[in-house]
């Protein structure tokens, strides 16, 4: 029988179909043509690029001379930016409507210099220079006064929005508190308020006593189904102990082996499907209780159904795999 579950951070409901359920070997997409002609994040094509802003060198490279080969991973402005970096926001009133200038920042994170590469197939050693060029990027940006949030996001695959098939990830950053983001604080301010517990380390307590929907953890991080998840296979990665900030986490060697190992998961059983993932972080200066009550933490969402007319008219989501199923595939994947 289908039902109704509660996402208990922001209240969505969403309807798990279990007499639609499907196996994960009903979710298969088509290869994607993945050649590297005239591919602008390629090695030795530097100067397809805006000028490079951070970048990992590989090791065994001393002295290299900025926008030219020897990068493991390398940070550039987006060449065709949702968002600008130049001017003042100059927010204003139209009549009743309000509006702004597009001030913020849109940079892309190049993970390879590998084109044929996915990021599951990194070591973890690679893995790691990744979301070292996150946090590198999300510290510097958040000196600028202009900016109140920066979200890390990564479209994978072309059902995904990904334009390039080359593996890469973005970040923009924005002069306003996304709705969505904005959803999250609100609701883990409310159950901090009745409970003076942060619900993310709830959550992560309640699912490691059951276990049923725990995929894979190590010493620092957790790997999980979310109870009322609004696509199949959706997971999420959360440190255990309660951290507000993604910039301030030093364990980026045990997220990127979580990570990778999760992202491989995902790749084995559903054949590598296209998917978004994004960082859910505390806004910039985020002060006071909202410290005690948010939890930074990554969202992955493989690209398997369609949004359609029912979940644009009412804000519910129809999942058709029970949270419980996918972390039982998932945990049982052949990743050796």
């Amino acid at each position: 029988m289908p039902e109704l579950r509660r996402d208990p951070i922001i209240g969505r409901w969403v309807i798990i179909s279990s007499e639609r359920g499907k196996r994960p070997s009903d979710f298969a997409t088509e290869p994607e043509e993945t050649s590297s002609a005239n591919c602008p994040f390629c090695v030795g094509n530097e100067e397809k690029t805006p000028p490079e802003i951070f970048t990992v060198d590989q090791p065994d490279v001393e002295g290299r001379v900025p926008n030219t080969p020897g990068w493991q991973v390398r940070v550039v402005p987006n060449k065709f930016p949702a968002l600008r970096i130049e001017g003042e926001m100059e927010r204003r009133g139209v009549g009743m409507f309000d509006m702004m200038n597009g001030i913020g920042a849109h940079e892309v994170i190049i993970e390879t210099p590998d084109h044929a590469k996915r990021l599951h197939q990194l070591v973890p050693g690679e893995i790691e220079h990744v979301v070292t060029a996150y946090r590198q990027r999300i510290v510097d940006l958040t000196k600028d006064p202009r900016f109140r949030y920066i979200l890390v996001f990564k479209n994978e695959g072309r059902a995904a929005g990904a334009s390039l098939a080359h593996s890469h990830s973005q970040l923009i950053a924005t002069p306003i508190i996304p709705k969505r983001v904005t959803e999250e604080l609100e609701g883990s301010k409310i159950y901090y308020g009745w409970k003076e517990r942060c619900v993310f380390c709830d959550i992560i307590k309640q699912e490691l006593a059951k276990g049923e929907r725990v995929i894979c953890e190590n010493e620092k991080f957790i790997a999980l189904a979310p109870f009322a998840p609004r696509f199949p296979f959706e997971t999420w990665l959360l440190p255990k102990d309660h951290r507000p900030f993604f910039e301030r986490d030093n364990d980026l060697t045990q997220l990127a082996s979580l990570l990778g190992e999760i992202l491989k998961r995902l790749a084995v059983t559903l054949s590598c499907p296209p998917y978004n993932f994004l960082i859910h972080n505390s806004p910039v200066n985020c002060r006071g209780s909202d410290l005690l009550a948010y939890h930074w933490h990554i969202e992955i969402m493989p690209k398997l159904t369609k949004v359609a007319g029912f979940e644009w008219g009412t804000g519910f989501y129809i999942n058709p795999t029970r949270p419980e199923d996918a972390a039982k595939y998932l945990r049982e994947a052949d990743i050796s």
